[in-house]
This record gives C-alpha cells, sequence and structure tokens, in this order.
C-alpha cells in the first residue's frame, strides 16, 4: 500500500485595499465602546487614510459582500453587533439632554480665575451619554497659574459639590504656552479631535495647531468651531486674577502643584514612573488625571481587536 504526504499549506491572507483596511480599522475602533457609524461619520472619521465619498461607498459596498463587516439603515458595524444601534441611539438622545446642562457649566468655568479656554471632552463630546457618563471638560489656563486654578476648581467641586464630578469632571488642564500632548496615537488623536470648544475658540485653534500631528489618524476630520461662544462677563474673575498676578499666585500655584504631587504618589502607589506620567502627568503646565489607565486599556483593547479580526476572516489591515 502506497502512503501519499501530502505538505500541509497554509493559505496566504487576503490584502484588503488600504481604503478597506482604514474603514474596517476605524468600525473596529469605534467597537470599542460600542458606537456603530453612518458612512458620513465613517467618511469622516475614517484613520489614516484620505478618501473619497465614491471611493468609500464602494469600499463599503465591498466589504458588506464579503460579510466582513454589517449594515442596517443608516449603521455601518461589525458582524453579530446589531444589537448597537438601539444602544446608539438612546446614547445620541441622552446626550442631546446633557449639552444643554454642559454649555450651561462650561460658561459657569469660563468665569473661574486663570480659566482662558473651555472644551467639552469625554463621551458627550462624541454626542454619547449614558446614566453612568459624567460630563467631562478640557481646560487651557493662563501660564504660571495652571495648579492654582485647578486647586480653586477642585475647591468648589469638593466644597459646593460634595465632590460630585457628575457635571464638573474637569481631568486634563495644560496651559497656554504648553499645547502640544506628546502621547501621539489614535487614543489621544481621538479625544483631541471630538474636543467641542464652548469658549474662546482663537485659543483652541492655537492647540489644535500645536496638534496638527492628530491630521496624521483622522485626515478627513475638520476641526470642531463653535460660533455660538460667550465671553465671559465676571469682574470677580479680573479682581481674582488681579490680586494673583504676583508673588501671591506664584506661591499658591507651588503650593497646589506640590501638595497635589505628593496626595497622587500616594494615592496611586502602584504605577511606576512611566505608568505615573502617561496617566498623572503632572508638571507646572499640565496635569492630567486618567487613574484608570484608559489610553493604555484601549489601545490594547484595538490591537486585540485587528488581530482576533484579521484571524477571523484571513486578512491583512496593515
Amino acid at each position: 500500500m502506497e502512503i501519499v504526504i501530502q505538505e500541509s499549506k497554509t493559505a496566504s491572507s487576503i490584502k484588503l485595499s488600504t481604503q478597506q483596511a482604514a474603514l474596517v480599522k476605524t468600525l473596529l475602533y469605534f467597537d470599542i465602546f460600542n458606537y456603530p457609524l453612518t458612512s458620513s461619520e465613517l467618511l469622516e472619521n475614517c484613520q489614516r487614510e484620505r478618501i473619497s465619498a465614491f471611493e468609500m461607498a464602494k469600499s463599503l459596498e465591498e466589504l458588506t459582500l464579503k460579510n466582513y463587516i454589517s449594515k442596517q439603515g443608516e449603521f455601518y458595524f461589525l458582524s453579530d453587533r446589531e444589537t448597537l444601534i438601539e444602544r446608539r441611539k438612546k446614547g445620541n438622545a441622552e446626550a442631546e439632554k446633557k449639552m444643554k446642562v454642559a454649555q450651561y457649566m462650561s460658561d459657569f468655568i469660563s468665569k473661574f480665575p486663570f480659566v482662558q479656554s473651555v472644551s467639552i471632552s469625554g463621551s458627550l463630546s462624541k454626542n454619547y451619554m449614558d446614566r453612568e457618563s459624567d460630563i467631562d471638560f478640557f481646560i487651557i489656563t493662563t501660564p504660571h497659574r495652571l495648579w492654582l486654578c485647578r486647586g480653586i476648581l477642585v475647591a468648589f467641586k469638593k466644597i459646593v459639590l460634595f465632590n460630585s464630578r457628575k457635571h464638573f469632571c474637569i481631568n486634563y488642564y495644560l496651559d497656554s504656552e504648553n499645547l502640544e500632548i506628546p502621547d501621539r496615537n489614535i487614543f489621544t488623536a481621538t479625544e483631541i479631535v471630538f474636543l467641542k470648544p464652548t469658549f474662546n475658540q482663537d485659543l483652541f485653534n492655537k492647540f489644535r495647531v500645536s496638534n496638527e500631528w492628530c491630521a496624521d489618524y483622522y485626515p478627513n476630520k475638520a476641526a470642531t468651531t463653535n460660533p455660538e461662544q460667550k465671553a465671559p462677563k465676571a469682574l470677580l474673575k479680573k479682581i481674582l486674577e488681579k490680586l494673583m498676578a504676583g508673588y501671591l499666585g506664584e506661591k499658591l500655584d507651588s503650593f497646589f502643584f506640590k501638595l497635589t504631587l505628593k496626595r497622587w504618589k500616594k494615592k496611586f502607589p502602584h504605577f511606576n514612573t512611566e505608568e505615573f506620567d502617561l496617566n498623572l502627568r503632572s508638571r507646572k503646565n499640565v496635569s492630567k488625571h486618567h487613574p484608570r489607565g484608559y489610553q493604555k486599556i484601549v489601545l490594547e483593547s484595538f490591537q486585540q481587536k485587528v488581530n482576533d479580526f484579521e484571524l477571523r476572516f484571513n486578512v491583512k489591515l496593515h
């Protein structure tokens, strides 16, 4: 009896077009947040690839026909994820309600001393809210007064709002002489390009110019503008800024900086130096408070989703 030995051959991976791969990766990234996208949103948020509406329509049709992705109504999503559509609609409706609160709170925050620019960040900036969501803000401050500004806002939250952050969550501060963010990745780029400026559009524009690298990740997305911003009419703000413009302000700023840094190092001893700087960056011109390490979690989840998709469909997305 003759035994025939056949060599096993591994089928080579299918190479998707550059546009198709970019659209799939965009859906994969937003799937981390359980968020299906419309065609216009895919066009605007397509990752790392300039694409026309015609090219996108053709690519989406091919991807859908091959069952790499699915479509229901106006939404595109990954296979077997159609239940996310109703979740998204509810989140969008809740965001619409919360936006009025956010606009009011951002106007209120703009009247605090040394606040030069306010933007809505987090999930609300992406038009989504649920019961667990906070209203997040991104603040740009006067140079050399960032920690004093932060200290005043934190004191207000603790004393007046009984430490509630539901409508008053400020977790990122920059000063106006330090507008470039060093963490260049898809997570940070997403958070930046989705910011909704509510006070001082001109300074926000300078911030976006200082972070033009975001266009490498979102080449089709235009910067957000808000023509209806109001200038703060706060006499108390002007008085306090004048009183703390010199030596007193410098001492208070240093005091709050050292106090907060000492407290965070004691509260988060599990972070090594690199992790602490990534999640709790604390310098005289920046304050970042992301103790849950969300950036690392999201980036790792995204890479895992890419790997799983490639394995499931035997395709390459790189």
